[in-house]
């Protein structure tokens, strides 16, 4: 029986892909590499990118995996056996885990999420418009916004949210272990920013019950000095530090520690989380809370 090319070349291409190529790839970056070296592996010009990946996934170790996300579906193309973090951070250019899933990866949480969040940010800064008592009441009566750009993959729910530009402010190399997989380096918030986010967006980690207690066991190692001057080049529209600073206090931080987020203009009153049912006031943070909390 007569071999088509693509079969004669095939030691060479599982050579290529398993010493030289990225192991994750989009199809774009598969149709480069096909392009580059359709030549040197004497690959017929009908031989198409949906060929070559059809060909590659029945006969070698290339397996196809669709995310159908409602924004927009991705398809990442894997070759071999990768930990799925190294696979999901590539959904996004410059993507990084965040809020539970940081959390996770820090020990700040003694939870095993089956949601994975993955924050990839815009390119430019929102605009700003002036605060008032009155849009901090109606914004924070109504419940939070959660991100619908989600899928399930296995046994997880992965999520994608499209944050507000930072510069990738306090995202780090993180290595880590999931399961009986490879420890694998990603990149991810660090303790401090993750403490951050879980302020702004609770809903995203666990609740406020968890972000309360992410910040106890944050306790012996987080700088707050670092916290701060992050607090500071964030700027955020809305008072977040009158939150972190009642968590902070809830969790035990040393009252000097707490000075530094006292420093921070307390102008209006705030709220932990939005659409509270039941609050109690704590004047000394000029916060909303949960009742009983």
């Amino acid at each position: 029986m007569n071999r088509s090319r693509l079969q004669i070349a095939k030691p060479d291409i599982v050579s290529f892909f398993s010493e030289k190529a990225p192991h994750v790839l989009k199809p774009r970056q598969l149709g480069a590499i096909l392009s580059e070296q359709r030549r040197g592996w004497r690959l017929a010009q009908n031989t198409t990118i949906d060929h070559f990946i059809a060909f590659l996934t029945k006969s070698a170790d290339l397996k196809r995996h669709t995310f159908e996300f409602p924004t927009r579906p991705e398809t990442l193309l894997v070759w071999g056996k990768v930990p799925l973090f190294e696979i999901l951070q590539h959904l996004k250019v410059k993507s990084y885990f965040s809020h539970y899933t940081a959390m996770r990866m820090h020990g700040l949480t003694e939870q095993v999420p089956k949601v994975i969040y993955i924050s990839h940010e815009r390119t430019t800064e929102a605009s700003r418009s002036s605060l008032s008592q009155a849009a901090i009441d109606e914004a924070f009566q109504r419940p939070a916004r959660i991100s619908n750009n989600a899928v399930d993959f296995g046994d997880q729910r992965i999520v994608l949210i499209n944050s507000a530009f930072t510069g990738e402010l306090g995202v780090i190399d993180q290595t880590i272990q999931h399961g009986s997989e490879a420890s694998v380096t990603v990149r991810a918030t660090n303790p401090e920013r993750t403490l951050i986010d879980a302020a702004v967006r609770p809903a995203y980690s666990g609740g406020v019950f968890e972000v309360a207690k992410a910040f106890e066991q944050a306790r012996d190692t987080l700088s707050v000095n670092s916290l701060g001057a992050m607090l500071k080049k964030l700027d955020f529209a809305y008072p977040y530090h009158q939150a972190i600073g009642f968590y902070l206090e809830r969790a035990g931080y040393r009252a000097s520690t707490l000075d530094l987020l006292h420093r921070f203009p307390m102008q209006f009153d705030f709220y932990l989380t939005h659409g509270m049912a039941e609050t109690r006031f704590d004047k000394t943070w000029r916060l909303h809370v949960p009742k009983g909390f």
